[in-house]
This record gives C-alpha cells, sequence and structure tokens, in this order.
C-alpha cells in the first residue's frame, strides 16, 4: 500500500497573484477559484497539482522546498528570467557562486526558485517544472520513497532522489542535511490521499512506521490530517478531491 501525491500546497497572502505568476512561470493553467485556495493543472506530464492558500504570515527565512524550472536553451532562459522579473520576481543571492549555470530567483512573495540551465544532465527529459528540489536528510529521502512507492534514482553522499514509478513529471530531491532552519510552519508541504480509500488508521499506522508522527493525537478519518515526515517538515492526508 502507498499514498498518492496530488498537490503541492503553497501559502499565499495573495493567492490569485501567486497563481497567476507560477502559472506564467511553469507554462501551467489556472484552476477553478475558491474562498480556500485556488490551482494550477500540470501541462508537462506532472501528476500532481499545485494550489496556492490564503494566510496572513509574511514569509520569513528561506524555504526547505523550492522549485526547479528547466530551459531549452540559453535564449529560453533568458528570456524566461526577464519575463518573470516583469511579473514581480527578482534575483536573490543564497550563497550561490557567479559562475553558476542557474539563476536563483524569488517570487513576488519571496519564494526561492531556480531556472536551470540548458543541457542539465540529471533533469534531461523532465517538463518544465524539473524538480522540487528539498533541504532534507537522506532519511526523508528514503521514507517518501516509501510513503509513495516512488523509486530511490539517487543516492550518494546523503542526497537523495525519487521519481514517479513510470519515470515521468519531475525529481522530488533531497540536499543533505537538514540545514535550512525551520522558522514555524513551511510555507510549502505535501498533500498525499490513502490509496486503500477504506482504512484511514492503517494508512497512518503505515506512514507512522516509515518515520512520520502526526500533528494529534487519533486515527479518525478527517481532513486533512496533518503529519510530520522524519524532518519535522508538515504534510497532509487528505480526501480525494
Amino acid at each position: 500500500m502507498t499514498a498518492q501525491l496530488v498537490a503541492l500546497c503553497i501559502d499565499a497572502n495573495d493567492p490569485l497573484r501567486l497563481a497567476q505568476f507560477w502559472a506564467d512561470a511553469l507554462r501551467w493553467e489556472l484552476d477553478g477559484r475558491t474562498d480556500d485556495e485556488i490551482g494550477l493543472v500540470p501541462t508537462d506530464g506532472t501528476t500532481f497539482r499545485i494550489v496556492f492558500r490564503p494566510v496572513p504570515e509574511s514569509k520569513v527565512g528561506r524555504n526547505r522546498i523550492h522549485l526547479d524550472l528547466t530551459t531549452t536553451s540559453i535564449d529560453d532562459q533568458r528570456e524566461s528570467v526577464s519575463r518573470l522579473i516583469e511579473r514581480g520576481a527578482q534575483h536573490i543571492d543564497i550563497g550561490q557562486s557567479p559562475d553558476e549555470p542557474h539563476v536563483v530567483l524569488a517570487d513576488p512573495e519571496g519564494n526561492e526558485f531556480c531556472v536551470i540551465e540548458p543541457g542539465n544532465s540529471f533533469l534531461a527529459g523532465c517538463g518544465r517544472l524539473g524538480a522540487l528540489s528539498c533541504d532534507g536528510s537522506r532519511e526523508v529521502g528514503c521514507f517518501w520513497s516509501n510513503a509513495l512507492g516512488w523509486p530511490l534514482v539517487w543516492d550518494q553522499d546523503e542526497e537523495t532522489a525519487i521519481r514517479a514509478p513510470d519515470g515521468t513529471g519531475p525529481f522530488i530531491t533531497w540536499g543533505g542535511g537538514p540545514d535550512i532552519p525551520k522558522i514555524g510552519k513551511n510555507r510549502l508541504h505535501l498533500d498525499v490521499v490513502p490509496v486503500d480509500d477504506g482504512d484511514w488508521g492503517a494508512e497512518i499506522d503505515r506512514l507512522v512506521s516509515l518515520g512520520a508522527r502526526p500533528a494529534a493525537i487519533g486515527r479518525e478519518r478527517v481532513d486533512p490530517v496533518v503529519m510530520f515526515d522524519p524532518d519535522g517538515n508538515e504534510f497532509c492526508l487528505v480526501n480525494p478531491r
């Protein structure tokens, strides 16, 4: 039994503006809007959505998850960076060296992301969304491999990466650590759905056996069930939508 990744959720002070920015950045399509969230539908083979949910708090500190966007040529990389800056992104310094081939930007609410150089061998074959790049330990990479049933496609020097079993969609990677301090709730988290819809308690027990812990005591079918991965990052067990 495994869980299915259904969404990357991003906290936003202005969900519509941020969704419009990321629709442009990823070349995805805006989905339906409710008072609680606005979503994006992938156009590049990604099997999960991105949803933006309103929060009053502003971003503090660096995120433990950032997006890596692929490009097809130097012109595409240059034009992507220029277009996104016009739409509210900005260059930021997170300690990268001046000769790095990728470009580090922040979206209009300060969320870090990278525009990757063309010809990047690791992300070859990915769509526009090349990877969810995470700050995290090998333990948490193995946890998510087992939780989702996605094989480890990289496991070296404490760095791990997983990808859907059919070899499509983005990678999820962990660079070792975690090195980025956690300040309050993460602004980006994953939503997963139990594949076996009949027994949420069994799925909670399975995730706990893999190294997760629930935020609250109980095994009832509530929506969502907030849990923490082995590095203390929030994720949610949700009903299918």
